[in-house]
């Protein structure tokens, strides 16, 4: 639209424009596509197409093979009618609910993983075992069995192993 042309990826723009059930909604710029399909590059300070040169760790480029580099065409940052899609998130909820959208809440599908995490969720203190809290999925259930659950295996838990491994690497270091 006219009122987000000119504005970068990652700026704030009011949804009134978009309808009345719109009003006092705020979205939040995150990316689009041109209309032949090349995505928008957060950084590159420009409304046209130009081709950069890709490495490893760089965003919309996955490298096939070590050290390779490639030169690929993105669009700058910049909003302008030359895009088909552009993408948006809701920053500040408006007036009226959306149906589709804002009216119903999605729950999340998995728990957290790391031990931490699980501790921040629950408020649980350093003495408290983790492994009374983790989240377990039910799964679908078959006919004729006892319902079952998944759980993750939890990451950065301090086990008596963990800590028996941990002086071995240290006594290793200390005898070189």
């Amino acid at each position: 639209s006219t009122q987000s042309t000119g504005k970068r990826i990652s700026q704030e723009v009011p949804a009134d424009r978009l309808g009345d059930e719109w009003k006092g909604y705020i979205l939040k710029i995150t990316g689009g596509n041109d209309l032949q399909g090349f995505c928008m590059m957060q950084g590159v300070l420009c409304n046209i197409r130009v081709r950069l040169l890709f490495k490893d760790g760089m965003p919309n480029y996955r490298m096939k093979r070590k050290g390779v580099r490639k030169r690929k065409s993105v669009r700058g940052c910049i909003v302008d009618s030359q895009l088909s899609v552009l993408d948006l998130v809701i920053v500040k909820k408006g007036d009226n609910e959306i149906p589709g959208l804002t009216d119903t809440t999605a729950p999340r599908r998995l728990g957290p993983k790391r031990v931490g995490k699980i501790r921040k969720l629950f408020a649980l203190s350093k003495e408290d075992d983790v492994r009374q809290y983790v989240v377990h999925r039910p799964l679908p259930e078959k006919e004729g069995r006892k319902p079952k659950s998944k759980a993750p295996k939890i990451q950065r838990l301090v086990t008596p192993v963990r800590i028996q491994r941990k002086r071995r690497v240290i006594a290793e270091r200390r005898q070189r």
